[in-house]
């Protein structure tokens, strides 16, 4: 038995189009046809922007948080991690934990419409700060996600903003006890998500 040859050009990982990226053109069709082996990105006003990997820690209350949802929301919602919001033709969003409408939910896809989206939470990393504080609350705010969840960690400390009118209003903080009405009643232990 004999092993095929492999072409040196297609073993090149992949990159975004330096050409597109300078046109800012790219659609989200152009992220929908991304090989298997691309790694996670978002979509932003047209330009690519590649998605850091999680560390460890951001991982572990990433996931701890998406089974506190599962264990703890009605049926109506379901959460999901590490997929995406679509917010228009030039603009998709990679949330760390998102929680959906279920009736709505379509589960061969890996992005959910803006409008079926209820909550997103960002878990902050070092390389993500400025743009999980300041700049994705404003994307997602103008898309009308409802509800934007905070996260920081060292030690950890989970901020609830509220969608009111078109900014985030912040409705509750702890590092002890996050209680809540909405999107719907509950109180979640920190330390039941802390890494």
């Amino acid at each position: 038995m004999t092993a095929e040859p492999v072409d040196p050009a297609s073993r090149r990982p992949w990159s975004p189009d330096p050409v597109r990226q300078r046109l800012a053109n790219h659609t989200v069709e152009d992220i929908l046809a991304l090989p298997d082996d691309a790694p996670r990105v978002e979509l932003r006003d047209g330009v690519i922007i590649v998605v850091p990997s999680p560390t460890f820690g951001h991982q572990k209350i990433s996931h701890r948080l998406w089974r506190w949802f599962e264990d703890h929301a009605p049926r109506e919602f379901e959460p999901s991690a590490a997929t995406g919001v679509l917010v228009g033709s030039k603009q998709t969003l990679e949330p760390d934990v998102l929680l959906l409408r279920a009736e709505t939910l379509r589960y061969g896809s890996h992005y959910a419409p803006a409008e079926d989206v209820v909550l997103v939470v960002e878990v902050v990393s070092p390389g993500t700060r400025r743009r999980d504080r300041l700049e994705k609350p404003a994307d997602y705010a103008a898309a009308g996600i409802p509800h934007y969840w905070r996260v920081e960690q060292d030690p950890v400390h989970v901020y609830a903003y509220d969608l009111v009118g078109d900014r985030y209003e912040l409705v509750a903080e702890s590092a002890d006890e996050l209680a809540l009405a909405k999107p719907f009643e509950a109180r979640l232990r920190v330390r039941d998500i802390a890494a």
